[in-house]
């Protein structure tokens, strides 16, 4: 098993041991040496309705997994060598990844990178409506709405609102 995966498999089983789930999981090569870098997420509400907009990762959420995948990593011997455990939350300006994340946030404002343009834009910014079929609507500062194949999508993230 590739050894990222396996990081991956540990960080998963003490995730969802505190009701979480991982978000991404890297190694980079930093000038302070290696660095693990594991970003943990709530999960998405089961009902499959939006996101409430308090929700998220706290602190304490981030010191609990890294204490403890930090005690498993050692354990296990995952890792053979030095490194540097960060474990944060995907940020208020998360990136959003797939149809479940552009459903599950609906009603807040995203910035999208198109990879061909539509309309004559290459970035669109909005409000996101959700999902219709295989389609992200967004509603931009007119109020217009846009349909955007997913598929047509070369990244997203929420904007942050005060």
């Amino acid at each position: 098993m590739d050894p990222i995966e396996r990081i991956r498999a540990v960080a998963q089983r003490v995730a969802h041991s505190h009701g979480l789930e991982i978000f991404d999981v890297q190694m980079r090569r930093e000038s302070i040496g290696p660095v693990l870098r594991v970003v943990i997420d709530r999960p998405a509400p089961a009902d499959g309705l939006p996101e409430p907009a308090d929700t998220g990762v706290g602190i304490r959420d981030c010191q609990r997994i890294s204490e403890d995948l930090s005690a498993i990593l050692d354990v296990e011997d995952v890792i053979d060598h030095r490194y540097t455990l960060e474990v944060s939350s995907p940020g208020l300006d998360r990136p959003l990844r797939d149809g479940a994340d552009y459903r599950r946030f609906a009603g807040r404002a995203a910035r999208i990178v198109l990879r061909t343009p539509i309309d004559g834009q290459m970035h669109l910014e909005g409000r996101l409506r959700g999902m219709d079929g295989d389609s992200v609507i967004v509603d931009d500062e007119r109020g217009r709405a846009h349909r955007i194949p997913l598929a047509q999508i070369a990244r997203g993230r929420l904007e942050v609102e005060f």
